[in-house]
């Protein structure tokens, strides 16, 4: 067929693409257009028309405006009161835009008109039935599609004609609006169309099956709540309330009989008020009684009447726990002064020390003596800020934080709350725990605790805290400093002795049926389990081992076998195995270079040997035995001041460059550290140099200085113990730790003579064995010596 070219004022359209045959309103409003819908009026063209590919641009150039459109004539224009013009059009035929020829004062194009194919074969009468039925299904569910659009449809019998008028019916894109538009080929339009129906028609189905969902939970709801009203209004002619109304008269009867605070029960009348205005189904119900539940809870105002009697106390407390007494000594301090004035702060006390040593179950011996409700929460591994403020009401499932979950299970205001673990505390990206309970542990502060759920000020000052921890090190300083601290040291053999007699032995005995079969375990039974049983500093598995005997025993009883009533070490062995721990023990002998030294350790005290050799050599020191560096550095000090007083001590100056020196701290697979050790340190060192052996009767600790001066050390009381366990004679201290001696039991030194110094020239006085032959020395000073108090034999 020829090419027809025509040339004509050209109308750039946003958003809408105009296919032949269509008969639609245009508004046009820019100016150059309406320039050129006036032109072709005045010379009776047609005109033409493409869409924009960005209807944003509103003066486009060739590029933005596609290339096919569509040759229309004009019909009826009309002028608008915005002084735009509606001008209805008609599509004539599809053309193809190939050159602008004017731009100004409007745009005139060259355009070539396309013809279609005018026959078809079957297969296009066969897509053009699927599309008439896929457009049927689409005008069912589609509500917004024209009533009369699917009969318009049936009445079509182009092909060409057919998709165009479908696709100018669908609220479809632009782009692909156009593509119909260049797709020149009838059959190929049908095609393209075809997948696009199949595609809308999978999403209306979809939005069908959603809007028929929500219709039918819309039409229960409001059966429900036609019903509800008819429930109500019949009970209304009967007299009754239905459910809901007969809650909130019930919560509006707790709220007025309940003890609150003028701004709490402000708040809660507030929530109750909210809630009588919801509908029943409401989901904010829930949230809100839940909330007035938690106020109508907490006891606000409610306190429990402590026992201030202090020889009350005193006997409930020894009743509990043997020892203890600082701990014992501070509450009945508390109690006291709680009996003379009502001013006083209630202390927040924090028990530090190694597992096992009653820190957890003394705070409950401590809430019976003073009649208050004990409350006990662990921190260990609490990483959630939240845990302790709570989550606020906007959250699902919110509920307040443990402190106050902890307070409506108390009952009262003012009762014993154990905070245990309280070292064992992390932090991650949901907060810091410690920096939360900085509020609650603080007494200026915690009379207005923050809660987030309860959103109220909640007084937390009427508490007794206690916590607990093993370690002060993983403790805040903040938080740390608004607690006194009160060490429970690790039980002395004594002590477990006297806790196993009066406490462990008759539970257990009573546990396992045995009370009255009259068994009982001698305490030459007991030392043995305290000594090769257990290595600890508290009593926990002390107990495990008494249990353990105790079942066998039992079993014996069970099977009607023969039993030990009165059981002592030697069957303690025969039960529980051959010992699993063994105590060091003195030297057989006095030796050269071998020195007894005692060392702290968690679960107690206990002794330990350096031995010093000398090799000829280069003057190298070799240290074994897992030494840590302060130790090394001890090690070292003791070798400098040795070397120092050579000439005192009568040691040839040049033997240090000749010998190498080895010290070694036996049981070398435990770790050892700290300075205590250096008067050990020296006296094996000056001991090897003179050949004169030490005595190993004779232990000692304190730090060594390089002009050797001795300084004092920590952990007497156990020192103490492990030398008098190991059969020590005479124990040497620094002087400056004369003050600790009264932490050891006057029972503890009748067996001890402890010398107390001051230089090292006393320590080896005491230590070494004379001289054989005379040696020229420093003028020493006496000893002193604290003799054993005279106390009788027990």
């Amino acid at each position: 067929m020829e090419e027809i070219i025509i040339d004509c004022p050209f109308l750039p359209l946003r958003d809408v693409v105009l296919y032949p045959q269509m008969v639609m309103p245009l508004f046009v409003g820019r100016e150059r257009s309406l320039k050129a819908l006036q032109a072709a009026i005045n010379n009776d063209e047609n005109l033409i028309v493409a869409a924009q590919k960005d209807s944003e641009i509103i003066d486009p150039v060739a590029e933005d405006i596609y290339t096919i459109g569509t040759e229309l004539s004009i019909g009826k224009a009309l002028r608008m009161p915005d002084d735009t013009t509606s001008v209805l059009v008609q599509g004539r035929q599809r053309v193809e835009i190939l050159e602008f020829t004017q731009w100004d004062p409007y745009i005139r194009v060259r355009a070539r008109r396309i013809f279609e194919p005018a026959d078809w074969d079957r297969s296009t009468e066969a897509l053009m039935r699927a599309v008439r039925t896929l457009f049927e299904k689409i005008c069912t569910l589609n509500r917004s599609m024209p009533e009369d659009a699917f009969t318009f449809a049936l009445n079509i019998d182009e092909p060409g004609w057919l998709a165009d008028f479908i696709t100018s019916t669908l609220y479809a894109p632009l782009k692909m609006k156009q593509e119909i538009l260049e797709t020149i080929d009838p059959a190929e339009r049908l095609q393209k169309l075809s997948v696009h129906l199949a595609k809308e028609l999978d999403m209306l189905e979809l939005e069908d099956k959603i809007h028929s969902r929500i219709q039918e939970e819309v039409d229960r709801s409001q059966r429900e709540h036609f019903l509800r009203e008819q429930i109500r209004a019949i009970q209304g002619e009967l007299g009754e309330t239905d459910v809901f109304t007969q809650e909130l008269n019930e919560l509006r009867e707790a709220i007025a009989a309940k003890e609150l605070p003028p701004e709490v029960r402000a708040k809660a009348e507030k929530e109750l008020a909210r809630l009588a205005a919801m509908p029943p189904m409401s989901p904010e119900v829930g949230i809100i009684r839940t909330y007035i539940d938690w106020i109508l809870e907490l006891p606000w105002l409610e306190e429990s009447e402590d026992n201030l009697d202090v020889a009350h106390a005193a006997k409930v407390l020894n009743e509990d726990h043997y020892g203890l007494e600082k701990a014992k000594e501070r509450i009945l301090e508390y109690i006291a002064v709680k009996q003379i004035s009502e001013r006083m702060r209630t202390p927040i006390l924090c028990f530090v020390g190694p597992p096992g040593t009653g820190k957890t179950s003394i705070g409950r011996s401590i809430a019976r003596a003073l009649g208050r409700e004990f409350i006990r929460i662990s921190l260990g591994g609490v990483r959630d800020e939240a845990e302790i403020r709570g989550h606020r009401r906007t959250y699902i499932g919110a509920l307040p934080g443990r402190i106050i979950q902890a307070m409506r299970r108390a009952g009262t205001r003012n009762p014993l709350f154990m905070l245990d673990e309280i070292d064992k505390l992390g932090q991650d990206f949901r907060g810091d725990p410690a920096a939360a309970l900085l509020e609650v542990l603080d007494p200026e502060q915690n009379s207005t605790f923050a809660d987030h759920y309860l959103d109220l000020d909640y007084d937390l000052s009427k508490i007794l805290f206690v916590t607990t921890a093993n370690y002060l090190d993983t403790i805040p300083a903040p938080l740390l400093d608004r607690m006194e601290i009160i060490e429970f040291p690790g039980y002395l053999e004594e002590e477990k002795l006297e806790i196993a007699r009066h406490f462990l032995v008759p539970r257990q005995l009573e546990q396992h049926g045995l009370a009255e079969a009259g068994v009982r375990l001698e305490t030459d039974a007991l030392q043995a389990i305290i000594r090769e049983y257990t290595r600890e500093a508290g009593v926990r598995n002390l107990e495990r081992e008494v249990a353990n005997v105790c079942r066998k025993i039992a079993r014996l009883v069970a099977e009607k076998k023969r039993y030990p009533k009165r059981i002592t070490a030697k069957q303690v062995r025969e039960l529980l195995g051959p010992p699993r721990f063994t105590s060091e023990e003195l030297q057989n002998e006095d030796q050269v270079g071998v020195a007894t030294g005692v060392a702290w350790t968690p679960t107690g005290g206990d002794i330990l040997f350096v031995e010093v050799n000398l090799m000829p050599g280069k003057g190298s020191l070799m240290l074994t035995g897992q030494l840590g560096d302060v130790m090394q550095e001890s090690a070292q000090a003791a070798l400098t001041y040795t070397r120092s007083q050579a000439e005192v001590l009568g040691i040839d100056v040049e033997a240090f460059e000749k010998t190498d020196i080895h010290i070694h701290v036996p049981e070398g697979a435990v770790p050892k550290d700290g300075p205590s050790a250096g008067v050990t340190l020296v006296t094996a060192l000056i001991s090897a140099f003179t050949e004169r052996p030490i005595r190993r009767d004779v232990a000692m600790t304190g730090e060594v200085t390089l002009r050797g001066r001795v300084l004092p050390v920590g952990g007497i009381r156990e020192k103490a113990l492990a030398a008098r366990r190991a059969g020590v004679k005479t124990f040497v201290l620094p002087r400056k730790n004369e003050r600790d001696l009264d932490e050891i039991p006057k029972r503890l030194r009748q067996d001890l003579e402890i010398v107390l110094v001051e230089r090292v020239e006393e320590v080896l006085e005491v230590a070494l064995a004379p001289l054989p032959t005379p040696v020229k020395r420093r003028r020493k000073t006496a000893v002193p010596t604290v003799k054993p108090p005279n106390v009788p034999p027990a």
